[in-house]
């Protein structure tokens, strides 16, 4: 690989070495280059591609994946505890830390822009980047290739998720996180209503971001009803 002009400039030959590195038999080389192209370099070259398109199909793929891995592995769970373990492994953090193992942030053709301000190893360029990994492993090979790849590179986090190492994160917590790192905001609750007799209360909590309500939930508890609100905001928006 080599710099130049402050850019990397990624050969299909390269392209391939790092695929093949980590088994991938490779048939489209196009999509793979794609999926390494981030939208600064594309919009600097102009004529190119990102990979915006591959993230958005990959993170699909992703999220199917490690939902049929649970659902086959925890038979009596509920659909909230696999919604819990699900993020708790298809999220930000853990994509950027898989990628950084497998040194993705070399291979990435970044804007000069971009390159300067460290693009190679911020968090979320490396997260997309896997994503739309997955996705054109996905398109050239197929569902059970990308499956494959995706349990190979995630069975670490896995395995601590099933035996419990990593404490589930709350839906109040995750919808904090997401809020926070996707539109630099906090989500706002407070408590609408309270019903029944003193000894036997139910509170209703709604959700704002922006003032503008995305959840509303109820519990025994004023700390489960915002809980409840959290989870009807995480389940209805799309992150």
């Amino acid at each position: 690989m080599r710099l130049k002009g402050g850019q990397f400039k990624l050969s299909c030959k390269e392209a391939v070495e790092l695929l093949e590195a980590l088994g991938w038999p490779v048939q489209n080389e196009a999509l793979y280059q794609e999926a390494l192209t981030h939208s600064s370099y594309a919009y600097e070259q102009e004529s190119l591609g990102s990979n915006e398109r591959l993230e958005f199909l990959g993170d699909a793929v992703l999220e199917l994946v490690i939902s049929e891995y649970f659902f086959k592995a925890f038979l009596h769970d509920s659909e909230g505890k696999l919604s819990l373990m699900r993020h708790n492994v298809v999220n930000e953090k853990s994509l950027a830390q898989i990628a950084r193992e497998i040194n993705l942030g070399t291979y990435l053709k970044l804007g000069k822009g971009e390159m300067q301000s460290g693009g190679a190893e911020k968090s979320s360029v490396l997260a997309d980047a896997l994503e739309a990994l997955i996705g054109a492993l996905f398109l050239d090979l197929g569902y059970q290739a990308a499956s494959s790849l995706i349990i190979a590179l995630f069975k670490p986090i896995l395995a601590a998720v099933e035996r419990g190492d990593i404490p589930l994160l709350d839906y109040k917590t995750m919808l904090q996180e997401t809020c926070q790192s996707r539109i630099g905001k906090n989500p706002v609750y407070r408590i609408t209503a309270e019903f029944g007799p003193p000894h036997d209360k139910t509170f209703q909590a709604v959700v704002k971001l922006d003032n503008k309500v995305i959840g509303t939930g109820m519990g025994k508890s004023k700390k489960d009803a915002e809980q409840s609100a959290a989870q009807a905001a995480w389940e209805s928006l799309e992150f």
